[in-house]
């Protein structure tokens, strides 16, 4: 089976309906090794995102202002949520899925020159990520915590010398530096304790609503703590979460009946809210196809095995027939 190309993410611009997972597979186009012949940088990703965008505001006209005026009382609206580097995230998933998928159908129809290359670009999606991964932990890790902790150290035993030597303005420039670093040091502690002992409220495919905007999305990222840029957090207002910044973090897909230039948020957990009943009203939006099998009996999205992989959180699906009372299925 040949992995899902961009070009087929987005519905036909006439109808504003999004293609299900089975029209993606029957119209699906073929990408050629020249369009991957580069690395998938920003660029790329913002001139995906940027003709999706133009496709919504073609095939879908939507009026759901009424959905943002509590968000609007408090000087933000959904857009301030909005995350690029999220979208970007899902994308290099999207393109590692579908470069594996790739290679291994080249493998099968043994054409090794193909796999070759195609495993080639694999490798700088791969390394790509890699570095998002990294850029994301940043100031998290505990290497960076135990670093600055070692740096504090010998700027106390610098600071000392100075004052024997009597060079007191020495002196007070490097307290002023200890003072610094012992405030990035403790943030930094925070963050890789937050991270290592992260409790979710919400799982992978779970369908939730904003408690301020109102509008449905589905789950299907989440880190221990915001990763996004302070630029990003200022907007945002995260300084005035009563949870601040070290709390979980989701990126959602938003279902595009609510706002067709949303696409992608990347929401706070004290900001959503779980799904009283099941939902099973229909949710569009182009990245289901690749990121989930279907849904299950309570209306939430399945994630495929390798979104699971990535995140590290188990399998969980409310079955279509539950046990009877004498634990047998209903035949």
């Amino acid at each position: 089976m040949q992995g899902i190309s961009p070009s087929t993410l987005a519905g036909h611009p006439n109808d504003g309906i999004y293609a299900t997972v089975a029209t993606c597979k029957s119209n699906l186009k073929v990408m050629s090794l020249g369009q991957l012949d580069c690395k998938v940088n920003r660029q790329i990703l913002t001139l995906f995102s940027s003709s999706y965008r133009t496709r919504q505001r073609r095939g879908l006209r939507v009026s759901a202002t009424w959905l943002f005026d509590k968000g609007r009382n408090r000087g933000q609206d959904a857009s301030s949520e909005r995350s690029e580097s999220a979208n970007e995230d899902i994308l290099l998933f999207f393109f590692q899925l579908d470069l594996a998928t790739r290679v291994q159908c080249a493998l099968n129809m043994e054409q090794y020159d193909i796999a070759k290359q195609l495993r080639n670009k694999l490798s700088e999606v791969e390394d790509e990520i890699a570095k998002q991964h990294e850029a994301k932990r940043g100031s998290n890790s505990k290497s960076e915590a135990q670093d600055k902790a070692i740096s504090i150290f010998r700027l106390r035993t610098a600071m000392q010398e100075a004052i024997g030597n009597e060079d007191y303005s020495l002196a007070a420039d490097l307290r002023d530096e200890i003072s610094k670093l012992e405030a990035d040091s403790l943030a930094a502690s925070a963050k890789a304790l937050a991270r290592e002992n992260a409790e979710y409220e919400f799982r992978l495919g779970q369908k939730v609503t904003h408690r301020l905007f109102g509008y449905r999305a589905v789950i299907c990222g989440m880190d221990p703590v915001c990763c996004e840029s302070s630029s990003w957090m200022e907007t945002a207002n995260v300084e005035k979460l009563s949870r601040g910044c070290n709390q979980p973090f989701y990126q959602v897909l938003v279902d595009v009946h609510a706002d067709p230039n949303l696409l992608v948020a990347y929401v706070p957990e004290e900001n959503l809210l779980a799904v009283d009943q099941p939902d099973m009203g229909r949710f569009d939006h182009p990245y289901t196809s690749f990121l989930f099998y279907g849904v299950d009996a309570a209306g939430d999205f399945i994630p495929v095995k390798q979104l699971r992989e990535k995140y590290n959180r188990p399998r969980h699906e409310v079955p279509m027939d539950p046990p009877d009372d004498n634990g047998e299925k209903d035949m």
